[in-house]
């Protein structure tokens, strides 16, 4: 087993994370530019790697975000597990603003985005039906219980394109489609979490009741500001407790998410373009 190396994405409101004896670090790759500087510490003894999704300050929309360059750079500091702390939308009565919903599925409607690591000159297709690893799943909600923060576990997050919020017609559809929450960050992440063979689990943290909610109205970013400050704190508490307990031997991921690429490559090794295999030493190096 290879050491564990505990990987945080801050999505709104989470833009930083107190770590010992840290530094941040400019990770260069070929994909282009991260979000940021990746901050790159211990929390109780175990290697931790931060990075702010949308940049120090809030820089990047949703759309313009580079993903790609993101989970390259946490490839490439060793990172074995990504938790996603990701504000949303609730789309159920019952998941109120501040709670912590542990998400299994996703429902992708963004259209504007580069989503795989893979393409022309060496096709890949990753096995996706599981979109989150179950240990660090469970290791998550074990850190919540342990904190007494309230969340629920199961649920599927739609990723829209965004930046808008949602209109009151596509709100009322994704409810007809039984899920839980809405959000504009997680797709492509995930995806390419699975090709970097990175186990993946996101941490939806609701702000608000989208524009659905009929006591609600619709999305008021002056309150979503004030509870993301909540959530954020609450945030940090999640991520001390879940370092404190985290396993420092990575144990295999009972799906295959560190293994995703076994059997993932079509393109026939005299057919695969030396360029492309280039941009791909750090998430595929060790199938190469």
């Amino acid at each position: 087993m290879s050491k564990s190396v505990l990987g945080i994405i801050g999505g709104s409101g989470v833009y930083d994370l107190p770590l010992e004896r840290a530094e941040w670090k400019t990770v260069e790759g070929p994909w282009g530019l991260p979000s940021d500087q990746l901050r790159c510490g211990e929390l109780h003894g175990l290697p931790v790697v931060f990075l702010p999704r949308h940049g120090r300050g809030h820089v990047y929309s949703p759309t313009t975000i580079n993903y790609r360059a993101n989970i390259d750079a946490m490839k490439r500091l060793g990172v074995t597990d990504i938790v996603s702390l990701s504000a949303v939308g609730s789309l159920k009565a019952e998941l109120p603003p501040g709670m912590f919903v542990l998400v299994d599925q996703f429902i992708d409607r963004t259209f504007a985005r580069e989503k795989s690591f893979f393409g022309t000159g060496c096709v890949g297709h990753v096995p996706f039906s599981h979109p989150i690893s179950p240990l660090l799943q469970g290791s998550v909600a074990a850190a919540l219980a342990a904190e007494n923060l309230l969340f629920t576990k199961g649920g599927t997050y739609v990723v829209m394109e965004g930046p808008q919020f949602s209109t009151l017609a596509e709100s009322w559809l994704y409810r007809s489609w039984s899920a839980s929450v809405i959000g504009m960050t997680n797709m492509p992440e995930a995806k390419l979490a699975r090709e970097a063979e990175i186990c993946y689990c996101t941490v939806a943290m609701v702000t608000d009741y989208d524009s659905w909610h009929e006591d609600h109205g619709t999305v008021d970013v002056a309150k979503v500001v004030e509870v993301l400050k909540a959530n954020s704190g609450n945030a940090r508490k999640l991520v001390s407790r879940l370092a404190k307990d985290f396993p420092r031997e990575h144990p295999p991921c009972p799906i295959g998410s560190d293994r995703s690429l076994e059997y993932a490559l079509m393109t026939a090794k005299e057919y695969r373009d030396p360029n492309v295999l280039k941009k791909l030493d750090a998430v595929a190096g060790r199938v190469l």
